[in-house]
């Protein structure tokens, strides 16, 4: 766990890919994509299961490491609508049951668009962005400038959409592991689902990226 300070406020950052807010008493995560393996099954692409489960444990550790009574997820819970299928939804549906006081909120994204909104009984809040939290402002898309994706000046954007990773080379190999991105404008998260891809960033001068490296959080 690495603490890092955003607009005065303390973050901790998780291995599990994960942001917790401690005033808040929030957990906040990116880009679950749920169902993807399975909608990859569905059209004919032979993918290993198992990849629910695991994301699900991943978050309970991170949620009992943390204590978190809130969970913020910023967009891309769900990957498709060929991803709903019964054992996903219903293994979803079960942990949810499981923790019936914890307060969750989706801030849809993109993949959320098509694949719908949670079915009801998970308990979920389903907002649009921007949703202002100061001094944040939680979006999915990172802003651009455009009108439906520039919040408002004095809040920082903390975003995911692009799942954030740096390249990394020595002895002959080349790798790219995923990253937690603080910019001068906004924020990024990794993509809290493994079964996803990564496109690598190139912080400037002045901005902070932590690599996950297996449990290890570093400093680049």
């Amino acid at each position: 766990m690495v603490t890092v300070s955003v607009q005065g406020e303390s973050l901790r950052l998780l291995p599990e890919r994960a942001l917790y807010w401690p005033r808040a008493e929030a957990l906040v995560i990116a880009d679950a994509h749920i169902g993807k393996a399975a909608a990859f099954r569905a059209g004919g692409v032979p993918v290993p299961g198992g990849t629910t489960a695991a994301m699900l444990d991943r978050l309970s550790v991170a949620l009992d490491r943390t204590g978190a009574r809130r969970l913020i997820v910023l967009g891309d819970l769900l990957h498709a609508l060929a991803g709903r299928a019964p054992q996903t939804l219903d293994r979803v549906a079960a942990w949810r049951a499981a923790r019936p006081d914890l307060q969750i909120t989706l801030v849809r994204g993109n993949h959320d668009a098509r694949a719908g909104d949670p079915p009801r009984d998970w308990g979920i809040a389903c907002l649009d962005a921007p949703v202002f939290e100061p001094p944040f402002a939680w979006l999915h898309e990172p802003p651009d400038g455009s009108a439906g994706r520039q919040p408002a000046p004095q809040a920082y954007p903390i975003a995911g959409h692009l799942h954030p990773a740096v390249a990394l080379s020595g002895n002959g190999r080349a790798l790219s592991l995923p990253c937690f991105y603080f910019g001068r404008d906004y924020a990024l998260l990794p993509a809290f689902g493994e079964f996803t891809g990564t496109a690598v960033i190139r912080p400037r001068a002045g901005e902070r990226v932590f690599v996950l490296a297996g449990d290890e959080i570093v400093a680049k």
